[in-house]
């Protein structure tokens, strides 16, 4: 099984889309006038004071949780597993090389994530409890069936939500954390699998809102925890980081040589692990994280959009990057391991026994906020299959929903187990899942651009400054059969304008 999905996972991470999303990227980078590079400042400053404001700005917006709450829940979701099993698996399978190539892929992927996050917004629906909701099969619906015309707009939304709901199955978070807690007490995977599944029903058992809480709290923290412990380990071997960057470029362009317990890698190796987990890892252009960035608290699309990038650069080019450094530096890429196991084994060589122990609460942390984050997108997506069902019958669905979702990673843990299943296959169905979705949505982003631009454009004048707003723009899709613009669903916050008076 292995093997058929190792050629099915390289099939679909080829050359159509990993051109599909160079060329997405490159369109969508020239045209917004390099945003993510040229305004990073204005990114992380705008991230960094509303994460730490007493009260968000936009409370009085039409959402369910804040735009913090949102970012927490989208960064809990993607900031995970695949950080720490992802990348591992990554330079493991394509060597240091792979990690060029998700930088680049995460470059890209912060201007590809704000557009989608944008859309997301715009295009989102309020239910009948006044709640909004959003994400890639409402751009599709509205975008491209209402907009545009286009009578068969179901064909992309039912490949993607397969696509996504492959994941529900085939869940990575679960299997990770279990491997990684029990090679590090040297307990089954099976109760420990059991006891994440509890505390994941805890979680979810007040839905978007309760998850959005608890997330708040925990993913700072977290993150902030890992980062430590990965710079306290790079900056103990900083005479070799010469060494550990010029492995990452060699690899990236001339492939690997085998070495100890790898067994070598040729550029398209790297070119296609290092894409693949990087959109697996931070979910640019997956089409995951807009659906709950879309029930945010916000008055303009783009104010969450810059959120989006901002979650691609902690995830991939800070939090990835430290896990990548770590493995490299402390040599165990080469030994033959993968996944958690690789990771953890990296951080008991750069900081003894501690640290392994240390890092497995880490990843428990990281699994348990990634488990209860895409909670919120598989519910997002069934609320928007159901759309036109009475408000009874959602409701059962859902109630039936919430007790299942635990249920599934747990399963395939189990079967793992009993059969002796190796991670490395596991990773493999996550290649799948994440291919599908990806080249539908980044496709259907490329189309509908135009609204992005346009969104960009007045949220530029609006609050950085630059050019002139536009008072014809409809802001959210809604308005306009409120006959409402601009002026009147999006004002300037104050501390906005006093930056723009800086």
């Amino acid at each position: 099984m292995g093997e058929l999905l190792e050629s099915i996972a390289a099939f679909l991470w080829g050359l159509p889309l990993i051109i599909t999303i160079f060329v997405t990227g490159i369109y969508l980078t020239i045209r917004s006038k390099l945003f993510q590079f040229v305004h990073l400042p204005h990114i992380l400053k705008q991230a960094f004071t509303n994460m730490f404001k007493k009260k968000d700005t936009d409370d009085n917006s039409k959402g369910i949780i804040s735009s913090f709450e949102a970012v927490s829940t989208a960064v809990g979701g993607s900031v995970g597993v695949a950080n720490i099993g992802g990348v591992s698996t990554a330079i493991a399978v394509g060597g240091p090389g792979a990690v060029f190539w998700m930088w680049v892929c995460a470059l890209f992927g912060m201007i590809i994530k704000t557009v989608e996050v944008t859309l997301s917004v715009h295009y989102r629906n309020t239910d009948e409890n006044g709640d909004p909701y959003g994400g890639p099969t409402y751009y599709m619906e509205k975008g491209l069936g209402e907009e545009k015309n286009f009578t068969y707009w179901m064909i992309p939304a039912i490949l993607f939500g397969f696509g996504i709901f492959i994941t529900f199955f085939f869940t990575l978070q679960n299997y990770t954390i279990s491997e990684a807690v029990s090679s590090t007490f040297d307990i089954s995977m099976i109760p420990i699998s059991i006891t994440l599944m509890l505390l994941t029903y805890y979680v979810i058992y007040g839905g978007i809102k309760h998850v959005g809480k608890v997330a708040s709290k925990l993913v700072p923290f977290m993150v902030l925890f890992y980062i430590l412990a990965g710079i306290y380990i790079i900056v103990s071997n900083f005479t070799q980081i010469d060494d550990v960057l010029a492995a990452i470029f060699q690899g990236a362009f001339g492939g690997t040589a085998a070495a100890g317990g790898f067994t070598g890698a040729a550029v398209a190796q790297a070119i296609q692990m290092g894409m693949a987990r990087s959109v697996y890892s931070n979910e640019g252009g997956w089409g995951t994280s807009p659906m709950v960035h879309s029930t945010a608290k916000v008055n303009h699309p783009v104010k969450q959009g810059v959120w989006g990038a901002f979650e691609v650069f902690i995830d991939t080019i800070v939090v990835c990057s430290i896990t990548a450094f770590v493995i490299i530096i402390t040599g165990q890429w080469s030994t033959g391991l993968s996944g958690a196991q690789l990771t953890l084994s990296a951080f008991e060589v750069g900081v003894g026994e501690i640290g392994r122990i240390i890092i497995t609460l880490a990843v428990f942390l990281f699994g348990l906020t990634t488990l209860t984050g895409w909670y919120v997108y598989y519910e997002v997506l069934l609320r928007h299959l159901f759309r036109n069902k009475s408000a009874k019958l959602k409701s059962r669905f859902l109630t039936l929903y919430n007790w299942i979702y635990p249920i599934p990673g747990t399963l395939l843990v189990i079967y793992a187990v009993i059969q002796g299943m190796p991670g490395q296959t596991v990773w493999y169905f996550a290649d799948v899942a994440s291919a599908i979705p990806t080249f539908i949505n980044v496709v259907v982003i490329l189309i509908l651009s135009k609204k992005f631009f346009a969104l960009l454009s007045d949220y530029k004048a609006r609050y950085m400054g630059i050019g002139e707003i536009d008072p014809t723009i409809d802001i959210f899709y809604e308005d306009r059969d409120a006959g409402l613009g601009s002026l009147s669903q999006a004002p300037q916050d104050k501390a906005q304008e006093d930056d723009k008076a800086k």
